[in-house]
C-alpha cells in the first residue's frame, strides 16, 4: 500500500470507528512506524524480489528460518509448496507439489535440520529434509482410541523437543494435543473439546517455552482469544487472555512471544488482523496495526485493528537480526511482509 493511500484510509478509520485520540502510528524520518515501546518496526517495501506470475502463492501459512539464515515459507500453492528466500528477498529455491492443505511448518535439529509439515486437507503430518524428501508420514492417530474417522484429524501445528519428541495440535479437528515419543509412537493425548481450562477450541498453534524451568507448552485457544500454558505431560498451568485477539501460533524469540492475530471475534472481514507481542511476564508490550495494550484493574481491554495494513495475518517469523516477517491467509495471494526494528 502506498503511504498516501494508507494515511487516507487511516483518516477514514479515525473519522468513523476509532476514538479520535487513539494513536495509530508514528512518523519517523518520513516513514510509518508500527508498534509501541521496545518493539517498534518499519515496513520494508517490495521485500520479495519476484512476482506472483513466476512464483505464485496462495495462502501463506507459516515461516521459519534455517541454520543457513534462509527464510522458509510454506504455502498451500502446489506449484511450489515450500519457498526459500534470503533475508533480502531473493528467491533461492522451491519444492513441493503434494501439500494442498500445507498449514503448519516447524524446523528442528542442530547439525542436521528437518522440517515438520502439517496438511489439513490430507489429514496427515510429515517429517522432511530441507530439500523436500519426505522421511516419515503420520496419519490419523487411530491407536489413541479418540478418532473414529480419519477426517476428524486435522493437524495444524507441531512442536518438537530437543530429543525429538513431537507434539501435534489437532487445531481444526477434535482439538487434542497428541504427544509422540522420539520413535514416532503415541505417548500421551490431552486437551480436546470442552468447557474446562484444560480443554481447547481451535488449538491452532503450539510451541515449547524454554523461558520457564522446567520448559512448558504454550498452546493456542483461538476461539477463546487466549494462549494456554501446559506442562510437558499435559496439565493445564495457566491461561493468558487476549480479548479481541484470535491468535494463531505462538512464536518465541528471546524473552518475547510473538503472534499473528487472524481477526477479532465476529469479524470475518479482511480488515481485522494485527500482530501482538508479549514479554516474559505475559504483558502485551506492542501491537502492530492494532490498538495498543490498555490494562484496567490488571485486565486487558479488548483489542481491535486500527488500520488495514494486514488481511488475516497467519504467522510471524523473527529472524536472527530481529526482523519480523508476517505471512497472511486469504489476503489476495500476497507475499509475506517484512519489518525492520526501530531502535
Amino acid at each position: 500500500m502506498q503511504r498516501k493511500e494508507f494515511i487516507q484510509n487511516s483518516g477514514l478509520l479515525l473519522a468513523g470507528t476509532l476514538i479520535a485520540k487513539e494513536k495509530l502510528f508514528e512518523i519517523v524520518d518520513d516513514e510509518i512506524v508500527y508498534g509501541q515501546n521496545e518493539k517498534r518496526y518499519k515496513l520494508v517495501k517490495d521485500w520479495v524480489k519476484t512476482d506472483a506470475a513466476t512464483l505464485p502463492v496462495n495462502d501463506c501459512h507459516e515461516m521459519v528460518q534455517d541454520a543457513k539464515e534462509r527464510i522458509v515459507l510454506l504455502t498451500n500453492e502446489t506449484r511450489n509448496n515450500v519457498i526459500f528466500f534470503d533475508k533480502k528477498g531473493k528467491l533461492l529455491q522451491t519444492w513441493g507439489h503434494d501439500f494442498p492443505g500445507g498449514h503448519g511448518l516447524t524446523i528442528w535439529g542442530d547439525k542436521e535440520q528437518f522440517l515438520f509439515v502439517t496438511d489439513t486437507d490430507k489429514n496427515e503430518f510429515y517429517k522432511t529434509t530441507l530439500d523436500g524428501k519426505v522421511l516419515l508420514t503420520w496419519k490419523y492417530p487411530v491407536e489413541s482410541g479418540k478418532y473414529p474417522d480419519p477426517r476428524r484429524f486435522v493437524p495444524t501445528e507441531t512442536t518438537v523437543t530437543k530429543n525429538g519428541e513431537i507434539y501435534v495440535a489437532d487445531g481444526y479437528g477434535m482439538q487434542y494435543i497428541i504427544h509422540y515419543d522420539k520413535e514416532g509412537k503415541i505417548k500421551n493425548i490431552f486437551g480436546g473439546r470442552g468447557n474446562e481450562e484444560k480443554h481447547l477450541d481451535n488449538a491452532h498453534g503450539i510451541t515449547i517455552d524454554y523461558r520457564t524451568s522446567p520448559e512448558t507448552l504454550i498452546i493456542t485457544d483461538r476461539t477463546r482469544c487466549c494462549f494456554k500454558r501446559f506442562s510437558m505431560t499435559g496439565d493445564h498451568i495457566e491461561t493468558i487472555p487476549l480479548p479481541g485477539a484470535c491468535v494463531c501460533r505462538p512464536v518465541i524469540k528471546g524473552n518475547y512471544l510473538y503472534a499473528a492475530v487472524l481477526r477479532s471475534p465476529n469479524l470475518d472481514t479482511a480488515d481485522s488482523g494485527f500482530v501482538i507481542i508479549l514479554n516474559k511476564e505475559n504483558k502485551v508490550v506492542s501491537v502492530l496495526a492494532g490498538s495498543a495494550a490498555a490494562y484496567e484493574n490488571g485486565k486487558l481491554k479488548t483489542f481491535h485493528q486500527t488500520d488495514n495494513l494486514f488481511k488475516h495475518p497467519h504467522d510471524v517469523l523473527v529472524d536472527d537480526e530481529e526482523n519480523l516477517y508476517v505471512c497472511q491467509w486469504s489476503s489476495g495471494k500476497v507475499y509475506p511482509y517484512k519489518f525492520t526494528p526501530v531502535k
